[in-house]
C-alpha cells in the first residue's frame, strides 16, 4: 500500500497510488559513469527512509529534514515494515511537512531493511537518492553535504563515513556494539579489498547515489547492509566520502539482533562466493559442528553407561543428524522450508543421514582392503564423498525450489 501526502493539496483526500505508476527510468549508458537522467525526473533528491516501529522518531525527523532541504526539490519516501502504528504516525506528521511524503507499507518485509531500501529506490523520482535511518543516528542536516559533494566531485556514490577524517562513531551504545561494528567492518574490507578500496565505512547506512548510475535490478538485498550490496554488485565509478558523527538513537530500541548477524554472514557469503558455493560452505560448517554431539554421545553411552560401541555409535549418529537438521533447517534453508512440511523435511534428512552409514562402511572397507589406504585417510575420503553427496541431495531434493508455473491469459 502506497500513500502520498502532497502539502500543496492538504484539503484533498489522500490518494492511494499503485507502485507500478512510478515513471519509467532510462538506464545509464555505461555502468560507473554519469549517464542519462531518469525520464521525467524533476526533483533534485529523494530521501528514502526504511522504518520498522519508529513511531516516536517520525515528527522530529520530518521537522529536521524540512529545515535542511528545499521543499520544491525534494521528496521523502518511507518504506515501512512496522507492526505498530508507525504508518499512521507518518501520515499524520506529513500533513504539516512542506516536503511531499510517500508512505509505502509492506506486509511481507521481503529482504529486510535492504529490501525496503531497494523498494524505495524503485519509487524514487529524484536525480539523487539519499538513504538514511529513521532513528536520527544519521543527522538529517548532512543530506545537503552529501548531494553537494557528489555534484562538486562528479561522483556516482557519496558515503557518509564514521571513519573518514573528522567522523566518529560515538553514538554506538556500549563496547559490545563498537567491537561488533569494528570487527564486521574489518572482515568485510578484507574479503572485498578490491571493491572497497575507496570505502572506509562499508557498513554505513547513510549514502547518496546518483540515480543514473543505479542498476536496481542487479541488487539482491539480504538484511540491513545495503551499501555493501550496492558497491559490490553495481560497482559505481567514482566514490567520495563525507565524514559525519554517528549520533545516539533519538527514541526506540536498536533493531540489531543475532538473527541480523546471521543474515549478515550469509550475505557476505553470497556476495563473495555465490549462492550454491555459500550454501555448500555453510553446509560443511554445520557438518563439522555435528562432530561434537556425536563424540560426546558416544563417550557418554560407551564410556559412562557401558553400552556396546556399535549400538552406541548408531545412537550417536542419530543425535548428530538431529543436531545437523536443526541448524540446516533454521540457518541454511529457512527461506525454502515452505516447499515441504516439517515432517517431510525431517524424515528425508534422517533417512539421508543414516543412509550415509551404508555408503561409508563398504567404501571404507574397499579403500583400506583394496587400495591399501590407511584407516584415517580412507575414513577422511569417505567423509568428503559423503559430504558432497549429502549436500547435493539436500540442495536439489529435500530443499529444492518449486518451479514457477507459466501464467496463461
Amino acid at each position: 500500500m502506497t500513500i502520498t501526502t502532497d502539502p500543496t493539496s492538504l484539503d484533498e483526500p489522500e490518494k492511494v497510488q499503485p507502485a507500478q505508476a512510478r515513471p519509467a527510468k532510462v538506464r545509464a549508458r555505461m555502468r560507473g559513469t554519469i549517464g542519462e537522467l531518469p525520464a521525467r525526473t524533476v526533483l533534485r533528491q529523494t530521501v528514502v527512509l526504511p522504518t520498522f516501529n519508529e513511531r516516536d522518531n517520525i515528527a522530529t525527523l520530518l521537522d529536521r529534514l524540512a529545515l535542511a532541504l528545499p521543499a520544491g526539490e525534494t521528496e521523502i519516501v518511507f518504506v515501512d515494515d512496522s507492526t505498530d502504528d508507525t504508518p499512521e504516525v507518518i501520515e499524520e506528521a506529513a500533513r504539516g511537512c512542506p516536503i511531499p511524503v510517500t508512505v509505502h507499507h509492506r506486509e511481507d518485509g521481503a529482504g529486510g531493511l535492504g529490501g525496503a531500501v531497494v523498494e524505495g529506490m524503485r519509487l524514487a523520482r529524484g536525480e539523487w537518492i539519499v538513504v538514511m535511518d529513521a532513528d536520527l543516528q544519521h543527522p538529517p542536516e548532512i543530506v545537503p553535504d552529501l548531494i553537494g559533494a557528489g555534484t562538486r566531485d562528479g561522483a556516482d556514490l557519496v558515503i557518509g563515513s564514521r571513519y573518514a577524517g573528522g567522523g566518529n562513531r560515538d553514538g554506538l551504545s556500549g563496547g559490545y556494539r563498537r567491537i561488533v561494528s569494528g570487527g564486521s567492518t574489518l572482515v568485510t574490507k578484507m574479503i572485498f579489498r578490491n571493491s572497497l578500496s575507496q570505502v572506509s565505512d562499508p557498513m554505513s547506512g547513510l549514502f547518496a547515489i546518483r540515480t543514473s548510475s543505479l542498476e536496481v535490478e542487479e541488487l539482491r538485498p539480504l538484511g540491513y547492509k545495503i551499501l555493501l550490496e550496492l558497491v559490490v554488485r553495481n560497482r559505481p565509478g567514482r566514490i567520495v566520502e563525507v565524514p559525519y558523527s554517528f549520533q545516539p538513537r533519538h527514541a526506540g530500541e536498536s533493531k540489531s539482533s543475532m538473527a541480523e548477524g546471521v543474515r549478515f554472514v550469509k550475505h557476505l557469503g553470497l556476495l563473495r562466493f555465490g549462492a550454491q558455493r555459500s550454501r555448500m560452505l555453510l553446509f560443511g560448517l554445520i557438518g563439522v559442528s555435528g562432530l561434537l554431539p556425536n563424540q560426546a554421545t558416544l563417550w557418554a553411552l560407551n564410556g559412562l553407561a557401558g553400552v556396546h560401541y556399535l549400538p552406541a555409535a548408531v545412537l550417536a549418529n542419530l543425535v548428530a543428524v538431529g543436531w545437523n537438521f536443526a541448524l540446516t533447517d533454521t540457518l541454511l534453508y529457512r527461506s525454502r522450508r515452505s516447499s515441504r512440511s516439517f515432517w517431510g523435511r525431517i524424515n528425508r534428512f534422517f533417512l539421508l543421514g543414516n543412509a550415509d552409514l551404508l555408503l561409508r562402511i563398504p567404501l571404507l572397507a574397499l579403500l583400506v582392503g583394496g587400495a591399501h589406504l590407511g584407516v584415517l585417510w580412507a575414513n577422511l575420503v569417505t567423509l568428503l564423498i559423503s559430504f558432497v553427496a549429502r549436500f547435493l541431495i539436500s540442495d536439489k531434493v529435500i530443499y529444492r525450489t518449486r518451479a514457477l508455473r507459466p501464467v496463461t491469459a
